[in-house]
Parts: structure tokens; sequence; C-alpha cells
């Protein structure tokens, strides 16, 4: 439920200078002025609201301005060089030149109510799986719990609604406000670049925060790499609360650096990885067709463990998850050591769909990036008798320069590759598929994903496995502005259900 606030609650934060601007004929603003609601979208306007006029990649909040106020805002939040303020305004204005992290922490003040603890998660890949597996050991102890990310939010008996992998400010509070409300205490959130370049998250109180891995992509965003680990850090460098704990991946080429950054701070550390300064440290991995035996040394003291999940970067994100929730003040490490055997993987990570006449196995992944399709297909190897087969494509109006090397990696560590569309969006599909072939000239290009399946399916025998990667759990493929029903798994069901009843 939303809580009315006053427009001098507004400002009342440290480390954000802001300034309030009176309407015109104002000797001084109306501290008293109530505000009940806020928004950055100048459609959802009603009277008492207060718009946040930010600066958009392809719009910018101030040109809304005059459209929020016909609606009935009764402030605004503007940055200060603006030129709106150039002109006589007819409502208060909030003018500074952090709007974002301003707007960030009006929405946790508005909705006031936040799980007690809450956990968040860094990198390139892993985050949405590091969140699930965070939730589901807590819940394993009885610890009423949530996770939000890119599979919306996850809680026992409650449905909300969240589409981003960091939802904007306004949403997000909402979100964690009726999560309070209806008694989760503990949260995993996935933390991605986008959402902590614009300050989505500066107003969550976060306790323990993770960092899996980083490698190349969303560099149509960040100007380059060096950019993207800089918002990355930012986790570590100004959101982690002073008394957290960090869970670093100690095999990471980036671990001293934000290592450095955490002591700095006097941030407690936890890592993990084969490296010998891991405090979760991996001695042994024996792989198994259905999952992995894994002897762990924790604190010095060895546990051996079964965990029912595929792949070592699996075991890396489960170990992530360890860290998170044992972090909480109070938790013992060895009590969530035992549910690792528990654990179930997400939906469209590495998820086992089914399995072709020949006895072949199929998975889905949402590997799009060359380290993701990387890790996926290694982690998938030990568990080939036969061929590795991989069915996998590149999305349109996103980080081009990643598609060769895409190509490379799929054609270098499977038997045979099949190139496809994955969301083409704008984008010619053909010219996305050309570029991935640069870097895998021997690979099969088939257009159109239902018919890359089908082929890759033709080619499955005994001891094979088939990976079809990019899209995961997605229910939808988005072509020329528009999103087309589709989904990986749903359709190799029914390929494999037309082959069993074309046999019968």
């Amino acid at each position: 439920m939303e809580t009315n606030l006053l427009l001098s609650d507004l400002i009342n934060f440290s480390g954000v200078n802001a300034t309030i601007v009176s309407p015109a004929g104002c000797d001084r603003y109306d501290s008293d002025l109530e505000i009940i609601g806020i928004t950055s979208n100048s459609n959802e306007v009603k009277a008492g609201f207060l718009f946040a006029a930010l600066h958009g990649s392809n719009f910018n909040g101030a040109d809304f301005v005059p459209e929020a106020v016909a609606r009935g805002a009764v402030a605004i939040l503007i940055d200060g060089t603006s030129e709106v303020l150039l002109k006589p305004i007819t409502v208060h204005a909030i003018s500074t030149d952090s709007p974002r992290r301003l707007f960030a922490l009006m929405s946790a003040k508005f909705y006031r109510n936040q799980p007690d603890f809450i956990a968040a998660v860094t990198g390139t890949n892993g985050k949405t799986s590091v969140v699930e597996f965070s939730r589901q050991l807590w819940a394993m102890n009885g610890v009423r719990s949530a996770s939000l990310g890119t599979l919306g939010v996850v809680a026992d008996n409650l449905k909300l609604r969240s589409e981003l992998t960091s939802p904007d400010p306004v949403s997000l509070h909402a979100n964690l406000n009726v999560l309070s409300q209806n008694g989760v205490t503990n949260l995993a959130i996935e933390a991605s670049s986008h959402g902590l370049d614009q300050n989505r998250l500066d107003g969550v109180s976060i306790q323990s925060a993770a960092f899996t891995n980083l490698s190349q992509d969303h560099l149509d965003y960040h100007e380059d790499q060096a950019s993207y680990f800089l918002c990355k850090s930012r986790l570590f460098s100004e959101l982690l609360a002073e008394t957290g704990i960090a869970v670093l991946n100690a095999d990471s080429s980036y671990f001293n650096e934000l290592r450095q950054i955490c002591q700095d701070r006097k941030i407690s550390i936890l890592s993990y990885g084969y490296s010998a300064q891991a405090t979760m440290r991996v001695l042994r991995v024996r792989p198994y067709l259905s999952g992995q035996q894994v002897k762990l040394q924790v604190n010095d003291v060895a546990f051996e463990i079964y965990l029912s999940l595929i792949g070592e970067f699996q075991l890396f994100n489960a170990l992530a998850a360890l860290g998170l929730v044992s972090a909480e003040e109070g938790s013992e490490i060895e009590n969530y050591l035992k549910g690792l055997d528990k654990l179930k993987g997400v939906p469209g990570r590495l998820e086992h769909i089914g399995t072709h006449p020949t006895g072949a196995p199929i998975v889905i992944d949402y590997a799009h990036t060359p380290d993701a399709l990387k890790n996926i297909l290694i982690s998938l190897r030990p568990h080939v008798k036969g061929k590795l087969v991989c069915v996998f494509g590149a999305g349109g109006d996103r980080d081009k320069e990643k598609r060769p090397f895409m190509g490379k990696v799929a054609s270098g560590l499977a038997d045979l590759t099949i190139v496809t569309d994955d969301n083409p969006r704008s984008e010619s599909p053909s010219a996305i598929r050309e570029e991935i072939m640069k870097g895998c000239p021997s690979a099969q290009n088939v257009g159109g994903r239902s018919e890359a399946i089908r082929l890759g399916l033709s080619k499955l025998s005994d001891g094979d496995l088939l990976v079809i990667a990019g899209k995961g759990h997605e229910t939808g493929q988005e072509i020329g502005g528009a999103t087309i029903p589709f989904n990986d798994a749903a359709f190799v069901s029914t390929q494999l259900n037309d082959v069993v009843g074309g046999a019968s």
C-alpha cells in the first residue's frame, strides 16, 4: 500500500545535494505539501504525484514535464542543468545533479518496508541461478524467502510482477514492500550492470553481495570492458553495507581488484573456487550423468556433497548462493551445506527437457555470450559419449562484436554446430547469422529456429547430446518489432511426441 510523503522528506538524504525551486509567485516551498505517489512514467501520473524527469537512452524525461503537470503532478524531480528550470514553473521542482540516485532513495522512503536480510548478486552469468539457489537454501531451513530477477519475483504462495533483471526503483520498492508485509524476511536479488549504472538499487539495504564472473556482454551499452566492470563493482564499492559480507569468485581475474575494494571498506569476504585462497575451496569434482560428486574444504574442514546439477559453473553458482545465505548473522554454513544436494535447477538454465528415442538427452540453456556458451559446452562434454550437438543464435540490436566469438566457441567445443535465429529484433536474421558464421565457417546455417531444432534432433544417435542455447526460459521470439510465441522446451516436446506417435 502506498504511504503519502511530505515534500520536505524528499530532500532529506545525506550524500545527495538537492534544492527545491518554488513555483513562480511563491516565496518559499510548501514543506507540508503531500505527495501521494511517485513515478518516472508521465502516463502514470495522477493528481498529487511527483514526476521524475529522468534522462533515458531513448528519451528525455524533461520533455514530458508539461504532460505530467497537466495530469496533476504537484512536484517534479529534475536534473539541475535542465532547461526546464530556465522557464517559469507552476509546480515545485527538486533540482539535483544525481536525479536517478535521489529517485531510488525517494522510492525506498515512499514504500518504507523491505525484507530484513537482502542478498544481491552481480556478474555476466549465473545471477538467476544464484538468487534462486539462495531462495531454495533459505526455504529448506524454514526461512520465509523470495528471489527477484530475470524470472520475476519467486516466493511461496505469492505472485508479483517484475519484468526486468533490475526493475525501476518504484516497482522494485513496491515489490519489496509487499514481500515484507507478507512475512518474507530474506530476499536474493539480481543486480545487473544496467541497474547498477542507473542507480536502481541505491535505496536497497544490501547485507551480502556476490560476484560470479565477468565476460564480454552489453558492450552496446557500456563503453568498454573496463566501464562494464566499474558498473558491476559499484555493488561492493558503494551499495553493500560496511557491516555486510562480500562473496567473491576466487578464480576470477577480477578477484584481487574486488577484494581490495572490499578491504578498503573493511568489508568481510567469503570466497569460492579451486584457488588455494578460497574460503570455500573445491578439492575434487566427479561428473555423473545426473549430477556431480564434490569434495569441498570449508574453513579447513572437508565435506563430501552430491550436487544434482550438471556443470562446473552450476557448482560455482551453488557455492555463491551458499556464501550469500550463510553471511547472515547467526547462520551456520554447515546447516546450508546439507541442502546443496537438494537444489533444483532454474528453468531454462542447463535444463534437461527430454530424451530422444535414441536415448540422447536434450538440454536447453539461456547462454547468450561467448563465455556462457563456452561454460555450458565444457560442462556438458563429460556427460557425452558420442556427438555434442549445439543449436544457437545471437540477439539483434545488442553487442554485435560477440557474434563471431560465439561461433568460434561453438565450433571449437561442439561436434556439430547449427547456427540459427535467436531474437533478431529489428535486424536482419540472415545478417546476424552471417556474422556468427565468420567464427564457424563449417557450421550449418539454418534460418528459422524451429527448422534448426528439427535438424539437430534428426542428427542424434545413441550417446549423443543436444543443447539448444540462447533463449532458455523465454516464451517468445522478438522478430521485426513483434513477439512471436515460441518456447524451445515446448517445441522440443511437441517434436518428440510426434516422433514417438509416428513410430507407434
